[in-house]
């Protein structure tokens, strides 16, 4: 409930005649699947190695502690799955590309090129 001038005392402030008001402004600015926020403690020590390593590769403790985050509940059966993906497709490709001579690569690229 805004306060008026009769109830304070004083005038309340006049919001802008193009304000958004909060709520649209909050998902606009957060999207939908906005990330919670976590508190954790840390020792000085542990903070500063994270900030000296951050700083090295040129990113955030933020950031770090995300992806380590990220780690900890992967699914350990996926590590090595974009590496066996990759060897299946390429001990296969003339298979793929005997089969489907229309999508072969370099049918693709020539038919880019036309």
């Amino acid at each position: 409930m805004a306060r008026t001038r009769a109830s304070t005392g004083r005038a309340s402030p006049k919001a802008p005649e193009n304000a958004v008001p909060a709520p649209l402004l909050y998902v606009l600015l957060y999207g939908r699947n906005m990330s919670k926020q976590v508190t954790i403690r840390v020792s000085e020590e542990l903070h500063a190695q994270l900030k000296q390593r951050a700083e090295s590769q040129g990113t955030t403790v933020t950031a770090l502690i995300t992806e380590a985050a990220h780690n900890a509940v992967r699914d350990p059966r996926l590590d090595g799955a974009a590496d066996a993906f990759r060897r299946f497709v390429a001990e296969n490709a003339a298979d793929f590309d005997a089969a489907f001579p229309g999508d072969a690569p370099a049918a693709a690229d020539a038919s880019r090129a036309a």
